[in-house]
């Protein structure tokens, strides 16, 4: 996710932090590399031209240019627009204030709304609520299929009527069963369809007229850039937009969409979708983002998918273990367990302050893959070399790496960085370790 313009703007506030003092020149140079990082990122020219115009209106005044620290000024000052490029202040969901909450999710054929609707549910519920997840698309089988299998594997409603002729009486009824279910949220899974099919869009119309949602939503594809953010002023235009959601944000490396829209079409991005798991919607928080932009990472973000993967009573009996230096790879495998369900390993270290590109930086590769074979390798073993790895001579190493499909220098290399672990837990003092460990995947 903005892995291209970061890189970018790192080598360009590198070069500025090198010079000391700022000329006006200087600050010129910069942006005119700045200008091309976003273009080259696909961001909307006049929004790129406008960012600029409006950076260098406060960076040439005196404040920057005769500051002791111009550089972290400046970057100060990126940082600030970058956040109202993106809308400023929170893109919390709206409530209703008579519940249900009705949430319409439009856009296009094969942008993944059955899939976001699904994910949002989820999330919703994760924070108290209960949603009901509605089949409002009867032209389509599979897509009322689809999200009845999805609602089976996360445990939640769905209202679907494949008997249903017409949209309207499908939310009709909807909005009974809601009422039946004491749902606080009602989210409308629509069909697919082109702003230009006058059709469907009247339809989406009369729905969002008989139901009045408090959110209408556009699920829109990050990966196709400029075009995204087109469609997303059409359908604004068309039905009044309240948000938008973002999805495939992983795969893409530039962010001219999220950067663009929110300028473009005045509709804040709501979440963003950062993988296939049901579990890979974040909400967006425009600071949040711009920082992790700038490598400055997202602190806050990570803070809260620990809290929501990491069981509690088993960290607090991991601590008491790591204080009294009892820590054994039965405890390792647990711990790497708990950190996969916070998300890939590459975008946590892109929320830790300097680790922008973390996986880059570090030169290592931290696919699944790996940890997967570090699972494997751990659970080739007997209980007894799990609590006692010192007992693992040659002949067991080469066991546990034939049962492990790895190799018996891999199964080293992991034994020996364990034992580094061990005794940097050793030195622990007051519950807090002076130094981490670098594990290596």
């Amino acid at each position: 996710m903005f892995e291209s313009l970061s890189a970018k703007l790192s080598v360009v506030f590198k070069k500025l932090s090198g010079r000391g003092k700022l000329t006006e020149k200087d600050v010129d140079e910069a942006l005119r590399e700045v200008r091309l990082a976003l273009l080259e990122a696909d961001v909307n020219f006049k929004v790129a031209k406008g960012f600029i115009a409006r950076v260098r209106q406060r960076a040439v005044g005196g404040e920057v240019l005769e500051s002791l620290t111009p550089a972290q000024q400046v970057i100060k000052i990126v940082n600030q627009e970058l956040t109202g490029i993106f809308g400023g202040g929170p893109h919390k969901l709206a409530q209703s204030s008579t519940p249900p909450t009705v949430i319409l999710m439009t856009g296009l054929q094969g942008a993944g709304k059955t899939t976001t609707t699904a994910k949002l549910a989820l999330h919703l519920r994760r924070g108290g609520g209960r949603p009901l997840m509605v089949a409002a698309d009867p032209y389509r089988p599979a897509a009322v299929n689809q999200l009845l299998t999805l609602g089976k594997q996360l445990d939640l409603p769905v209202y679907a009527d494949e008997q249903a002729k017409s949209v309207d009486a499908i939310c009709k009824q909807a909005m009974k069963r809601a009422k039946e279910l004491s749902s606080t949220t009602v989210i409308l899974d629509t069909a697919g369809r082109l702003h230009v099919d006058s059709e469907l869009m009247d339809e989406l119309e009369r729905i969002r007229d008989a139901l009045h949602p408090t959110e209408v939503l556009l699920i829109a594809d990050a990966m196709t850039g400029q075009e995204a953010v087109r469609i997303a002023d059409e359908f604004h235009a068309k039905v009044g937009l309240t948000g938008v959601i973002l999805t495939k944000m992983d795969g893409d490396a530039r962010g001219g969409a999220a950067l663009s829209l929110t300028s473009v079409t005045g509709v804040p991005i709501k979440f963003v979708g950062v993988g296939e798991k049901l579990d890979a919607l974040e909400a967006f928080h425009p600071d949040r983002m711009a920082s992790r932009i700038l490598g400055m990472g997202d602190m806050l973000s990570f803070i809260e998918k620990a809290e929501a993967a990491i069981d509690q009573k088993k960290a607090m009996e991991m601590e008491k273990k790591m204080r009294q230096a009892r820590f054994d790879l039965d405890d390792f495998l647990d711990q790497l367990q708990e950190v996969k369900k916070m998300g890939p390993i590459s975008q946590l270290l892109d929320m830790i302050p300097g680790f922008s590109g973390g996986a880059n930086k570090l030169n290592v590769n931290l696919d699944e893959g790996q940890v997967k074979r570090v699972e494997a390798i751990v659970l080739s073993m007997t209980p007894e070399e799990r609590h006692h790895p010192d007992v693992i001579d040659g002949s067991r190493r080469r066991r546990i790496s034939r049962g492990s499909g790895t190799t018996p220098q891999e199964v080293n290399q992991l034994l020996n960085q364990f034992r580094q672990m061990q005794k940097l837990m050793k030195q622990m003092s007051s519950g807090r370790m002076r130094n981490l460990p670098s594990l290596r995947i």
